[in-house]
Protein backbone atom coordinates (compact mmCIF):
# COMPACT_ATOMS: atom_id res chain seq x y z
CA UNK A 1 0.00 0.00 0.00
CA UNK A 2 1.23 3.51 -0.89
CA UNK A 3 2.67 5.33 2.14
CA UNK A 4 0.76 8.50 2.99
CA UNK A 5 1.88 11.50 5.03
CA UNK A 6 -0.23 14.39 6.25
CA UNK A 7 1.07 17.94 6.46
CA UNK A 8 -0.36 20.89 8.42
CA UNK A 9 0.59 24.40 9.49
CA UNK A 10 -0.26 25.85 12.88
CA UNK A 11 0.12 29.02 14.95
CA UNK A 12 0.97 32.46 13.62
CA UNK A 13 2.03 33.43 10.14
CA UNK A 14 5.70 33.34 9.15
CA UNK A 15 7.62 33.64 5.88
CA UNK A 16 8.44 30.33 4.23
CA UNK A 17 5.39 28.22 5.10
CA UNK A 18 4.39 27.63 1.50
CA UNK A 19 8.01 26.96 0.54
CA UNK A 20 8.17 24.16 3.12
CA UNK A 21 4.84 22.70 1.94
CA UNK A 22 6.19 22.71 -1.63
CA UNK A 23 9.43 21.02 -0.58
CA UNK A 24 7.62 18.30 1.36
CA UNK A 25 5.19 17.54 -1.47
CA UNK A 26 7.83 17.47 -4.23
CA UNK A 27 10.28 15.37 -2.19
CA UNK A 28 7.68 12.89 -0.93
CA UNK A 29 5.91 12.37 -4.25
CA UNK A 30 8.72 12.71 -6.79
CA UNK A 31 11.59 11.08 -4.90
CA UNK A 32 9.82 8.57 -2.64
CA UNK A 33 6.54 7.80 -4.45
CA UNK A 34 4.40 8.75 -1.45
CA UNK A 35 0.99 10.38 -1.20
CA UNK A 36 0.67 13.72 0.60
CA UNK A 37 -2.56 14.88 2.22
CA UNK A 38 -2.78 18.55 3.18
CA UNK A 39 -4.69 19.13 6.43
CA UNK A 40 -6.43 22.50 6.47
CA UNK A 41 -6.70 24.89 9.43
CA UNK A 42 -4.00 23.24 11.53
CA UNK A 43 -4.85 20.37 13.86
CA UNK A 44 -8.50 21.46 13.69
CA UNK A 45 -8.69 19.89 10.24
CA UNK A 46 -8.38 16.47 11.87
CA UNK A 47 -11.51 16.85 13.98
CA UNK A 48 -15.18 16.34 13.16
CA UNK A 49 -15.83 16.49 9.42
CA UNK A 50 -12.15 16.52 8.47
CA UNK A 51 -10.86 19.20 6.11
CA UNK A 52 -8.16 17.75 3.88
CA UNK A 53 -7.01 17.64 0.27
CA UNK A 54 -4.59 15.57 -1.75
CA UNK A 55 -1.48 17.52 -2.72
CA UNK A 56 0.37 16.76 -5.96
CA UNK A 57 3.36 18.63 -7.46
CA UNK A 58 0.99 20.58 -9.69
CA UNK A 59 -0.80 21.90 -6.57
CA UNK A 60 2.36 23.50 -5.19
CA UNK A 61 3.70 24.99 -8.40
CA UNK A 62 4.57 28.68 -8.02
CA UNK A 63 4.40 28.65 -4.21
CA UNK A 64 7.94 29.85 -3.46
CA UNK A 65 7.23 33.61 -3.53
CA UNK A 66 3.71 33.34 -2.11
CA UNK A 67 3.15 34.46 1.49
CA UNK A 68 0.88 32.87 4.09
CA UNK A 69 -0.04 29.19 3.86
CA UNK A 70 -2.27 27.47 1.32
CA UNK A 71 -3.44 25.09 4.06
CA UNK A 72 -4.58 27.79 6.44
CA UNK A 73 -3.74 27.98 10.14
CA UNK A 74 -5.53 28.32 13.46
CA UNK A 75 -4.64 29.25 17.02
CA UNK A 76 -2.97 26.07 18.30
CA UNK A 77 -4.67 26.33 21.72
CA UNK A 78 -8.15 25.94 20.19
CA UNK A 79 -7.37 22.32 19.33
CA UNK A 80 -7.46 21.07 22.91
CA UNK A 81 -9.98 23.61 24.23
CA UNK A 82 -13.07 22.14 22.58
CA UNK A 83 -16.68 21.77 23.64
CA UNK A 84 -19.45 19.48 22.41
CA UNK A 85 -23.09 20.37 23.10
CA UNK A 86 -21.86 23.04 25.50
CA UNK A 87 -19.76 20.59 27.52
CA UNK A 88 -15.96 20.89 27.57
CA UNK A 89 -14.35 17.81 26.03
CA UNK A 90 -11.73 15.76 27.81
CA UNK A 91 -8.31 16.47 26.25
CA UNK A 92 -7.58 12.78 25.71
CA UNK A 93 -10.82 12.33 23.75
CA UNK A 94 -9.79 15.19 21.45
CA UNK A 95 -6.46 13.54 20.65
CA UNK A 96 -8.06 10.13 20.12
CA UNK A 97 -10.66 11.61 17.76
CA UNK A 98 -7.88 13.15 15.65
CA UNK A 99 -5.86 9.90 15.65
CA UNK A 100 -8.94 7.88 14.64
CA UNK A 101 -9.60 10.28 11.76
CA UNK A 102 -5.98 9.96 10.66
CA UNK A 103 -6.43 6.19 10.41
CA UNK A 104 -9.62 6.65 8.38
CA UNK A 105 -7.73 8.97 6.01
CA UNK A 106 -4.89 6.46 5.76
CA UNK A 107 -2.28 8.88 7.10
CA UNK A 108 0.83 7.05 8.33
CA UNK A 109 2.75 10.06 9.65
CA UNK A 110 2.39 13.82 10.19
CA UNK A 111 4.65 16.65 9.10
CA UNK A 112 3.88 19.57 11.41
CA UNK A 113 4.98 23.13 10.61
CA UNK A 114 4.85 25.31 13.68
CA UNK A 115 6.44 27.02 16.63
CA UNK A 116 6.49 26.22 20.34
CA UNK A 117 2.75 25.78 20.82
CA UNK A 118 2.15 23.78 17.66
CA UNK A 119 5.13 21.47 18.21
CA UNK A 120 4.08 20.94 21.83
CA UNK A 121 0.80 19.50 20.53
CA UNK A 122 2.76 17.48 17.95
CA UNK A 123 4.81 16.00 20.82
CA UNK A 124 1.57 14.83 22.43
CA UNK A 125 0.68 12.97 19.23
CA UNK A 126 4.15 11.42 19.29
CA UNK A 127 3.53 10.16 22.85
CA UNK A 128 0.38 8.47 21.56
CA UNK A 129 2.22 6.56 18.85
CA UNK A 130 1.84 8.89 15.85
CA UNK A 131 4.95 9.27 13.69
CA UNK A 132 5.83 12.98 13.68
CA UNK A 133 8.26 15.18 11.77
CA UNK A 134 8.37 18.66 13.30
CA UNK A 135 9.49 21.62 11.19
CA UNK A 136 10.40 24.60 13.41
CA UNK A 137 8.66 27.84 12.46
CA UNK A 138 9.10 31.01 14.45
CA UNK A 139 10.56 34.38 13.56
CA UNK A 140 11.93 34.59 17.13
CA UNK A 141 14.42 31.73 16.47
CA UNK A 142 13.68 30.47 19.99
CA UNK A 143 13.33 26.71 19.59
CA UNK A 144 15.86 24.54 21.41
CA UNK A 145 18.07 22.09 19.47
CA UNK A 146 17.48 24.15 16.30
CA UNK A 147 20.23 26.24 14.75
CA UNK A 148 17.90 28.37 12.63
CA UNK A 149 14.11 28.51 12.40
CA UNK A 150 12.51 29.51 9.12
CA UNK A 151 10.96 32.96 9.23
CA UNK A 152 13.80 34.38 11.33
CA UNK A 153 16.00 35.48 8.45
CA UNK A 154 13.18 37.39 6.76
CA UNK A 155 12.28 39.13 10.03
CA UNK A 156 15.95 39.99 10.48
CA UNK A 157 16.19 41.44 6.96
CA UNK A 158 13.15 43.66 7.51
CA UNK A 159 14.32 44.91 10.93
CA UNK A 160 17.81 45.64 9.58
CA UNK A 161 16.38 47.53 6.62
CA UNK A 162 14.25 49.61 9.02
CA UNK A 163 17.39 50.47 11.01
CA UNK A 164 19.22 51.52 7.85
CA UNK A 165 16.39 53.94 7.08
CA UNK A 166 16.23 55.27 10.65
CA UNK A 167 19.92 56.17 10.66
CA UNK A 168 19.60 58.92 8.07
CA UNK A 169 16.53 60.43 9.74
CA UNK A 170 18.11 60.31 13.21
CA UNK A 171 21.31 61.94 11.97
CA UNK A 172 19.51 64.61 9.96
CA UNK A 173 17.29 65.68 12.88
CA UNK A 174 19.65 65.07 15.84
CA UNK A 175 17.35 62.49 17.36
CA UNK A 176 17.43 59.41 19.53
CA UNK A 177 15.46 56.82 17.55
CA UNK A 178 14.01 53.69 19.15
CA UNK A 179 13.05 50.60 17.13
CA UNK A 180 10.92 48.01 18.93
CA UNK A 181 10.98 44.52 17.42
CA UNK A 182 9.32 41.22 18.25
CA UNK A 183 10.86 38.92 20.85
CA UNK A 184 8.84 37.85 23.89
CA UNK A 185 11.42 35.65 25.58
CA UNK A 186 14.28 35.64 23.09
CA UNK A 187 16.21 38.63 21.76
CA UNK A 188 17.60 37.13 18.55
CA UNK A 189 15.86 39.62 16.23
CA UNK A 190 16.91 42.62 18.34
CA UNK A 191 20.47 41.36 18.76
CA UNK A 192 21.17 40.38 15.16
CA UNK A 193 19.40 43.34 13.53
CA UNK A 194 20.94 45.72 16.03
CA UNK A 195 24.44 44.51 15.23
CA UNK A 196 23.79 44.38 11.47
CA UNK A 197 22.14 47.81 11.47
CA UNK A 198 24.74 49.53 13.66
CA UNK A 199 22.53 50.24 16.69
CA UNK A 200 24.16 51.98 19.65
CA UNK A 201 22.08 50.24 22.33
CA UNK A 202 20.43 46.80 22.13
CA UNK A 203 17.99 45.66 24.83
CA UNK A 204 16.92 42.00 24.98
CA UNK A 205 14.69 39.91 27.28
CA UNK A 206 17.59 37.74 28.48
CA UNK A 207 19.35 40.67 30.18
CA UNK A 208 17.26 43.11 32.32
CA UNK A 209 18.39 46.66 31.63
CA UNK A 210 18.87 49.88 33.57
CA UNK A 211 17.41 53.03 32.06
CA UNK A 212 20.17 55.04 33.78
CA UNK A 213 22.84 53.00 31.98
CA UNK A 214 21.08 53.56 28.64
CA UNK A 215 20.95 57.31 29.34
CA UNK A 216 24.66 57.33 30.22
CA UNK A 217 25.46 55.71 26.89
CA UNK A 218 23.45 58.33 25.00
CA UNK A 219 25.12 61.17 26.95
CA UNK A 220 28.57 59.70 26.24
CA UNK A 221 27.83 59.64 22.51
CA UNK A 222 26.58 63.22 22.66
CA UNK A 223 29.75 64.38 24.42
CA UNK A 224 31.89 62.57 21.84
CA UNK A 225 30.25 64.54 19.04
CA UNK A 226 27.61 62.05 17.89
CA UNK A 227 24.39 64.03 17.62
CA UNK A 228 22.11 60.98 17.24
CA UNK A 229 21.68 57.47 18.64
CA UNK A 230 19.79 54.33 17.65
CA UNK A 231 18.25 51.98 20.22
CA UNK A 232 16.82 48.56 19.38
CA UNK A 233 14.57 46.97 21.99
CA UNK A 234 12.80 43.59 21.97
CA UNK A 235 9.14 43.68 23.04
CA UNK A 236 9.95 41.41 25.99
CA UNK A 237 12.84 43.49 27.32
CA UNK A 238 12.38 44.34 31.00
CA UNK A 239 13.79 47.18 33.08
CA UNK A 240 15.35 46.12 36.37
CA UNK A 241 12.77 46.36 39.15
CA UNK A 242 9.83 46.84 36.75
CA UNK A 243 7.19 44.59 35.22
CA UNK A 244 6.88 43.73 31.54
CA UNK A 245 5.08 46.31 29.41
CA UNK A 246 1.90 45.03 27.76
CA UNK A 247 0.00 46.49 24.85
CA UNK A 248 -2.99 44.39 25.85
CA UNK A 249 -3.18 42.34 29.06
CA UNK A 250 -5.88 40.13 27.56
CA UNK A 251 -8.63 38.32 29.42
CA UNK A 252 -9.96 34.79 29.83
CA UNK A 253 -10.32 34.43 26.04
CA UNK A 254 -7.33 36.41 24.75
CA UNK A 255 -3.70 35.94 25.66
CA UNK A 256 -1.78 39.05 26.78
CA UNK A 257 0.14 40.95 24.08
CA UNK A 258 3.49 42.51 24.80
CA UNK A 259 4.31 45.88 23.26
CA UNK A 260 5.05 49.48 24.18
CA UNK A 261 8.41 49.03 25.90
CA UNK A 262 9.89 51.18 23.14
Amino acid sequence: MLATIGILTGGGDAPGLNAVIRAVVKTATCEHGMRVIGIEDGFEGLLGATRTRLLAPSDVRGLLPRGGTILGTRNRGNFVERTRDGVKQDIESVYQEAITNMKVLGIDALVVLGGEGTLTIAAEFDKRGVKICGVPKTIDNDLACTELTFGFVTALDIATEALDRLHTTAESHDRVMILEVMGRHAGWIALHSGIAGGADVILIPEIPFSLDVVAEKIRARDLSGSNFSIIVVAEGAQEIGHELVYQDKGDGHRAPRLGGIG
